[in-house]
């Protein structure tokens, strides 16, 4: 998704070693069969190329399965390795949380501390920073970022070029008055996180979440590389940038496009299906973290905050159905987050009062882009039908 829809799909939506990733079901458990009906109906309804879904229940394995094709002959599996995207936010400020935990830093300090030259320094703290109520302008919004994407894919990005951009711009409100979604705040975490381990940002991500989560298929890599088996990704969503003729065919392999900007370097990852939902159910069951970290990252602490303000496309009001935490998205009981880059689409939550987790992985064929290269997160929209389907009434609508 070009960078903007990428933001706004994220901003509107809004330590047991479980079982690995191999292509199963639960025996006799009728909820798989739902699982599986769900998956093969968005195959056609969302022109999806390929579809990777794992569903598990207090930790058991209920659905994983992989349907479709990573590319023409190949079938998708679930052991195929993707983009992390924002899910590395969740880790990024799990990270924090685990520093606040050992009492090297607090919440409310001042981004001072670490970086005094950065605007509004004194006034922003780290807590304004991991739950969007900085005020700094989204560098994805810019057209530097916006637009130099899509014309060089391949282009490398480091966290100082991106904090610059972002830092740069007015700042889309005053520190604390208001909430909006923004990138920069976590590329300026993550380096926050370094002056605070004395880690490189990826040394510091394996070493509080990766190694004590056990995820053994979820790396840091800044480069384009994805390791084998990795699922390949389709896109349209440069179309506009090149001037491609709405009735011209135009769809191309984006596996291998540069992440870079995606957010700071070091928390630019690649993971899989049993990853991604093993990571979404130890943060909700607050693993890692002391209870007063736990309900500072995963409860509805902003509920009320935020308001729609002109000039501030990402300023929104935090609803009981839709409210940001600490690196993770609150729907309703649900614990979440939601990524989309370069035609793959990723959603992952876990119920806490059924113990029961869902993530969804999804790419897309040439049909599925509209005539400017745009195309819906239909990982979402699988996500709620799962959600709906095994724990009705849970789920909130969303707009």
């Amino acid at each position: 998704m070009r960078p903007a829809n990428c933001k706004l799909a994220l901003a509107a939506a809004m330590v047991a070693a479980l079982a690995g990733p191999a292509d199963s079901v639960a025996a006799g458990d009728s909820r798989a069969n739902v699982v599986a009906e769900i998956a093969r109906t968005a195959m056609a309804r969302d022109r999806l190329k390929a579809i990777v879904v794992r569903v598990t229940s207090g930790g058991r394995n209920v659905y994983t399965a992989a349907l479709g094709e990573s590319m023409y002959g190949v079938p998708a599996t679930p052991q195929m390795h993707f983009r992390n995207g924002a899910i590395a936010f969740n880790y990024m400020a799990t990270t924090l949380l685990e520093l606040v935990d050992r009492k090297k830093v607090r919440l409310d300090d001042k981004l001072a501390r670490f970086f005094p030259s950065l605007p509004y320094a004194s006034r922003i703290t780290l807590r304004n920073l991991a739950n969007m109520t900085s005020g700094y302008a989204d560098y994805v919004y810019q057209p530097e970022v916006l637009h130099g994407v899509n014309l060089d894919p391949f282009r490398h990005w480091t966290s100082d070029e991106l904090t610059l951009i972002g830092v740069r711009k007015p700042m889309m409100f005053q520190p604390g008055t208001n909430w909006g979604y923004s990138h920069t705040n976590y590329v300026i975490l993550g380096r926050v996180i370094e002056k605070i381990t004395g880690m490189p940002l990826a040394q510091a991500l394996q070493t509080y979440i990766m190694t004590p989560m056990r995820l053994t298929q979820t790396r840091s890599i800044d480069t384009p590389a994805i390791p084998t088996p990795a699922l390949h990704t389709y896109s349209s969503e440069r179309r506009e940038d090149l001037k491609i003729p709405p009735g011209e065919s135009f769809y191309e392999d984006a596996t291998f496009w540069d992440p870079s900007w995606t957010t700071g370097n070091g928390a630019v990852q690649v993971t899989d299906i049993a990853d991604m939902a093993k990571s979404m159910e130890l943060t909700g069951r607050g693993t890692l973290l002391s209870h007063a970290s736990f309900e500072a990252q995963v409860r509805p602490n902003l509920v009320g905050f935020g308001h729609r303000q002109a000039g501030c496309v990402a300023c929104r009001q935090n609803t009981a159905e839709a409210n940001y935490g600490l690196g993770v998205v609150n729907l309703g009981p649900w614990i979440s987050q939601i990524k989309s880059f370069a035609g793959c689409g990723g959603t992952v939550g876990y119920l806490p009062a059924r113990r029961l987790t869902i993530a969804v992985v999804t790419t897309y064929l040439p049909e599925a882009f509209d005539s400017k290269g745009n195309y819906p997160n239909a990982s979402q929209t699988v996500f709620a039908e799962i959600a709906n389907r095994l724990a009705p009434g849970t789920l909130p609508k969303l707009p």
